[in-house]
């Protein structure tokens, strides 16, 4: 029996048990992942959106978080074709809600602003500048301008106002994107943070602004409502990038980020049985787990690390394989949730299968999938 209780027979046991957080019940410890599609004209998901995220919560994902949608600030992202989430589009995600929810999984918005990553000129909002901790991109060029302080209270008003819209429109919780590159990690990155006010220098200043964002919305939800914050060390295009050298400068982090509010750290690596750091086999997850006590979420090439591979002669044992090292990593109190990417982008029914034992069904992910990505 693993430590987080009973759960049914079959492949992962305690990984098919529900889980308690805050306001929300999970039916497992399975997430599907937040992946960006472009699949919403003019920012608003049609019923092929709530179709596409019902079919992988009818396949056993306890939970959906949704790719990032852009909070309702005008600097917030320049496509047309992702999801916002503001006043407008709130009959469209309430129905994305209800078609999650009449399958037996809870539901998520990522709430998304990517900062020096967006493009200038683009709609809904052309004149929109390009905003950032120092105006720099991830290459530390110049690229828009710095955010002045009238600029970060506009900003931690979207996230709480947006925040507060996916609780009205029904959903379980929120989840923050504070990975990748994107503007709250380009806070907590030294190379796009050259600040030399309180929002840049340590380790735990570079953070202010994420605990900030993180308040302003634990403050419009109320104590209970799930708030998940997503992290990561690497960056998009820069893989071996740090925020944190060492547990220490991540205790720095996390911390104020948790005292804010947060009750998920869902954190975003490539492989997600690496260790983190030199002198240790723990990974990211585990140490974001052990130096903060919040549920954690791991994320990484789930059922894409050669062992889970399905097809071929050894497909079936290969898996097996494959959710047997998982099930080791979460009886070792590496994390309490795991979320599955490209797998079930391939595969709307990954998860049942791998609870049922029906690992020779399995469709591998190729490319080619994301080009259907339905």
């Amino acid at each position: 029996m693993s430590r987080h209780g009973d759960a049914p027979e079959g492949a992962g046991t305690g990984l098919w048990a529900p889980i308690r957080i805050g306001s929300a019940v999970l039916p497992n410890r399975f997430a599907m992942a937040p992946m960006t599609r472009r699949r919403s004209p003019g920012g608003v998901p049609g019923p092929d959106v709530a179709a596409y995220y019902a079919r992988r919560a009818a396949g056993g994902a306890g939970l959906i978080i949704t790719e990032g949608t852009y909070i309702d600030h005008p600097t917030a992202g320049g496509s047309d074709a992702v999801p916002r989430f503001d006043r407008s589009t709130m009959p469209a995600w309430r129905a994305v809600a209800a078609a999650v929810q009449a399958e037996g999984a809870a539901i998520f918005p990522q709430l998304w602003h990517i900062g020096c990553g967006r493009q200038p000129g683009q709609p809904p909002y052309p004149d929109a500048p390009v905003l950032g901790p120092s105006g720099l991109d991830l290459d530390g060029n110049p690229h828009g301008r710095a955010m002045t302080g009238a600029d970060i209270e506009t900003v931690l008003a979207a996230y709480a106002d947006s925040a507060a819209l996916a609780r009205e429109a029904g959903f379980d919780g929120v989840e923050i994107h504070g990975a990748h590159g994107y503007l709250i990690d380009q806070f907590l990155w030294d190379r796009t943070n050259r600040r030399t006010d309180g929002y840049g220098g340590s380790p735990r200043a570079r953070a202010r602004f994420a605990a900030e964002v993180v308040g302003a919305v634990r403050q419009a939800v109320g104590p209970d409502y799930p708030v998940a914050f997503r992290f990561s060390q690497w960056k998009v295009r820069h893989y071996e990038a740090r925020i944190a050298r060492d547990p220490a400068e991540l205790a720095q982090i996390l911390e104020p980020i948790a005292a804010a509010g947060a009750t998920i750290l869902h954190a975003s690596v490539r492989r997600y049985w690496e260790p983190a750091f030199a002198g240790s086999h723990r990974t990211l997850a585990g140490w974001t787990r052990r130096l903060t006590g919040l549920a954690t979420m791991t994320v990484g090439s789930v059922g894409l690390d050669g062992v889970f591979a399905a097809g071929g002669d050894n497909g079936g044992a290969a898996a097996a394989a494959g959710i047997e090292r998982l099930v080791e990593r979460f009886a070792d109190g590496e994390f309490d949730l795991v979320a599955v990417g490209r797998a079930l982008i391939a595969d709307p029914g990954w998860v049942a299968k791998v609870r049922d034992g029906r690992t020779g069904e399995l469709v591998g992910f190729t490319p080619e999938a994301t080009a259907a990505f339905v």
